[in-house]
């Protein structure tokens, strides 16, 4: 029988003897026995030493059922760090298909060790997520879509009694939170939608006036572009603005809210969230959203006279044709149509947050959520309005 030792480092503990030894009994036999004390400072580089061997030993006899004993009769202590190199060299030995056995161990650890027993439950296997059929993706998105209706339905019913409450009990309405929501979503949104509006006002006329001048009808341009911001774009571009902006940090308060369970507080203490911290909100909006459109409306018509001096257009005649073109009612249309959007960026924000779940990144999905949902209903209310326009004339 041939035996071969590899012995560890001088340990720190005991210089002169080492704490382990990995003894080759043969191609399917090895042994690992311990001696002295065994803690972590002895185990240091020896540890690595044994499960290198391990390793190669494991390697050549793959397939062949190898036997390793772990040695503990000539122990004199043994703390936790000798358990975990226990544990790590038997589970090397049982994931390799072989055998382990411990022996010599003193009796007063066999209770430590039970502890650690079945070795499986300190190294679970990983679980691998079966692929979801084309089917069963395809119904869950219907089942999740489902759930998120009837929660939208659910949510605009309560508030649409909680606003008509408020309009019945002015004096129960949380103004000092209307008043921040209104600056938060309206005073504080003034530069970025008055830097968009201009901006989109040049653009339409530049663009405009290119195709318009190939026909001699620069004066058109003014006009058309006019009308087109009162009717649709200066709603549109302010809605969409405060949906990226405004929406989102009000799922980001109340979902932060939601997270540290102070909604569940609410409701503990007998208060109505959608009373205490929707409508507040909900009220801002409707106020902020067509002051901002009409702020809009006006950056941009004033944008595009500005952009048209450039191809001999005056700003009198820029106006005398706006006012020929664009009536009132296409200015109360686009400010009715911002009301509406201004509830469904605000309603649709505080759902979000009304209905964040629970971790890290919660509150981020649920600010992304409520961003994305909202342009998506802007759409929805822009056409729908787009068609009760046309059959109406409004």
């Amino acid at each position: 029988m041939s035996v071969s030792r590899a012995i560890s480092p001088k340990a720190t503990a005991n210089p002169d003897s080492p704490v382990a030894e990995w003894i080759l009994l043969d191609s399917l036999n090895a042994k690992v026995a311990l001696k002295g004390k065994v803690n972590v400072y002895t185990l240091a580089h020896t540890w690595t030493q044994v499960r290198e061997q391990q390793d190669a030993w494991l390697l050549q006899s793959k397939g062949k059922n190898p036997i390793l004993t772990f040695d503990a009769s000539e122990v004199t202590s043994l703390d936790g760090s000798g358990f975990a190199f226990l544990i790590d060299v038997e589970e090397a030995q049982k994931t390799a298909g072989g055998q382990f056995a411990v022996t010599g161990l003193d009796p007063r650890y066999e209770p430590l060790l039970k502890e650690f027993d079945p070795i499986a439950n300190l190294f679970p296997a990983p679980i691998v997520k079966p692929k979801r059929s084309f089917v069963v993706s395809t119904g869950m998105a219907t089942q999740n879509f489902l759930d998120d209706a009837a929660g939208l339905i659910s949510f605009t019913g309560h508030l649409s009694a909680d606003l008509f409450w408020s309009l019945r009990n002015p004096a129960h309405v949380r103004w000092g939170d209307f008043v921040n929501a209104a600056v938060q979503a309206g005073i504080a949104a003034l530069p970025i939608v008055g830097l968009v509006a201009f901006l989109i006002g040049v653009i339409l006329s530049f663009q405009s006036a290119i195709g318009m001048q190939q026909f001699g009808a620069i004066s058109f341009v003014g006009p058309l572009v006019s009308l087109g911001i009162f009717r649709e774009l200066g709603p549109l571009i302010t809605a969409i603005l405060l949906a990226g902006r405004s929406s989102a940090a009000f799922a980001a308060e109340i979902g932060t809210m939601t997270v540290n369970n102070e909604v569940d507080a609410l409701v503990t203490g007998g208060l109505s969230p959608i009373r205490f911290l929707i409508v507040p909100r909900v009220l801002a909006g409707i106020l902020v959203t067509p002051i901002l459109t009409l702020f809009a409306d006006i950056v941009s018509v004033f944008s595009s006279a500005l952009t048209l001096i450039i191809y001999g257009v005056p700003m009198v005649n820029f106006y005398n044709g706006m006012v020929q073109v664009v009536a009132i009612e296409d200015v109360m249309s686009g400010l009715v149509k911002a009301t509406l959007f201004g509830v469904v960026v605000s309603a649709v924000g505080c759902l979000r947050g009304m209905q964040t779940g629970t971790g890290a990144a919660a509150v981020g999905i649920s600010a992304t959520r409520a961003v994305v949902s909202s342009i998506v209903l802007i759409v929805l209310v822009d056409g729908i309005f787009a068609f009760i326009s046309y059959k109406t004339g409004f």
